[in-house]
């Protein structure tokens, strides 16, 4: 007489569909990104530095230097420059995601997170969304700052948050950017240097420091097809800050006489065309 046994069956727990299962994998990194920041409160402060500097020089050396509209009243040119600054310190924290994907790929953590059944996209979205939450916290405290050294605003306060939005969703983009660098370099240093370098180039021609006007005919053209200048033209719209005989476009280009809608556009475009290459190159980096 023989006896047949089975084996029982192994329940496993079946994985969430694609979309959720996306966004819980992308929370469940986020938050520890979100961790390592606040146990390392030093990557903030310095973070905080550099734009708190930004403003207090380009305020106090610049102010009664530029001239705006003519006149080269300081309070005047602390309006014009203030979405300028928030706008240069979105983007810079480019170099900051870029730094921190490279170390992560340096120590072997994505090659880790790679053999976990995660979505596609997971590590590097929860990586950006951590990079989000910091940025938006260093610009709330420049904000401050801002105000405490003549900022105003002279719209409503809908209008003003609506500005901040615009500037987080540029830095969001650039942040995919900062990913696919780190995702190509071998060490923190490179994605640093290399999240760097054409940052100023980029946000230096354009309407952010100072009036698009008083450039050069062919740096003219460049600054008003920059996704950066649509941005802070976008956001001095919408916090009332723009001047009075300082038109935003010289040669008629469409991103400056639309500037809101360009801002989003761009950065539309920046997130499909950097996080697309982001997550291929992920696919296939190895530490």
């Amino acid at each position: 007489m023989s006896t047949t046994t089975k084996d029982a069956p192994v329940l496993t727990p079946r994985p969430s569909g694609g979309v959720v299962q996306s966004v819980k994998d992308s929370l469940v990194v986020a938050k520890r990104n979100l961790i390592r920041m606040a146990r390392i409160p030093e990557m903030v402060i310095f973070g905080l530095i550099q734009p708190i500097m930004f403003v207090v020089l380009f305020t106090y050396v610049f102010g009664g230097s530029i001239s705006i509209g003519g006149s080269t009243d300081p309070q005047l040119y602390k309006e014009f420059l203030m979405a300028g600054i928030f706008a240069q310190t979105v983007t810079f924290a480019t170099a900051g995601a870029g730094a921190g994907i490279a170390d992560d790929m340096h120590k072997g953590l994505i090659d880790r997170f790679r053999s976990l059944p995660m979505a596609r996209g997971a590590v590097l979205t929860g990586r950006t969304l951590a990079d989000l939450v910091q940025t938006s916290l260093t610009l709330v405290v420049l904000a401050g700052v801002a105000l405490l050294v003549g900022w105003r605003t002279h719209e409503n306060l809908g209008k003003v948050i609506c500005g901040f939005l615009l500037l987080l969703l540029l830095g969001y983009a650039f942040s995919w950017i900062g990913a696919l660098i780190g995702l190509s370099v071998r060490t923190p240093e490179a994605a640093t240097s290399g999240g760097l370098i054409w940052l100023f180039p980029l946000t230096f021609i354009s309407n952010a420091f100072v009036p698009v006007n008083n450039m050069p005919t062919f740096l003219q053209h460049v600054a008003e097809w920059n996704p950066f200048s649509a941005t802070v033209a976008g956001a001095r719209e919408l916090f009332g800050n723009t001047m009075p005989g300082v038109p935003e476009s010289v040669t008629g280009a469409w991103p400056m006489e639309h500037p809101v809608l360009a801002s989003v556009l761009w950065s539309i475009l920046i997130i499909v065309v950097f996080r697309t290459l982001a997550v291929r190159k992920y696919r296939s980096a190895t530490a």
